[in-house]
């Protein structure tokens, strides 16, 4: 990531600043507005699949959820707002999101059943900040896909391998439950998703097999 302008600014100053139909992603750190590095093409493709796969269960479960393409979530205690890979929302709860209408931004962890931010060289943003940011808003279920294994050691252990790390709110705390290789993920916000950790990671260079 790089930063596109140095003067601390606030949410709202930034969510007014941001260019009109940008092809460009952006956040905002503590007042900094960053801008997010282009994903790789194996990236995409991890995400996509994602994206294919969850959106098939909304669908055939028909809830309220839709996936926005550039939505935003906003901290809770600091001038920061960040652009999840994949963002699930909850339509019913969006008439309580006073930013939704005319910044397509959400404050409140109940507007959001599922986050997923799916791990780039910058790893420490999703495994530090983004942690513990989308707990204190009590984002119920936070997935971090780490398909290369760049996580630290003493988040996905060692020798490193790729690791799909779900946190779950429990008690205003995020537990987490981490799956490799074969092992069939579990996710509290769609339970009947079938897929493995391999099945997600191996999304990029092989065909989609559910």
């Amino acid at each position: 990531m790089t930063q596109a302008l140095t003067k601390p600014i606030t949410v709202k100053e930034f969510l007014e600043w941001i260019p009109e139909n940008s092809p460009k992603r952006y956040e905002l750190h503590n007042g900094a507005v960053v801008e997010m590095a282009q994903p790789t093409g194996e990236h995409e493709d991890v995400t996509g699949f994602l994206n294919i796969e969850i959106s098939a269960e909304i669908k055939r479960l028909k809830l309220p959820y839709s996936i926005p393409k550039t939505a935003l979530v906003q901290s809770a205690s600091s001038q920061s707002t960040y652009s999840p890979d994949l963002l699930i929302l909850n339509k019913t709860a969006l008439k309580l999101e006073p930013l939704w209408t005319n910044y397509s931004t959400v404050e409140y962890g109940a507007s959001i059943p599922l986050v997923i931010e799916v791990v780039s060289t910058n790893w420490r943003d999703d495994y530090h900040k983004k942690l513990g940011e989308y707990e204190e808003i009590k984002i119920p279920e936070y997935w971090i896909v780490d398909y290369l294994g760049n996580g630290g050691v003493k988040f996905i252990g060692k020798p490193k391998q790729p690791t799909l790390s779900i946190y779950n709110l429990v008690d205003d705390e995020y537990q987490v439950a981490q799956f490799k290789g074969d092992d069939r993920i579990i996710s509290f916000a769609f339970p009947e998703l079938n897929l493995t950790a391999k099945q997600i990671f191996q999304a990029g260079s092989q065909p989609n097999q559910t």
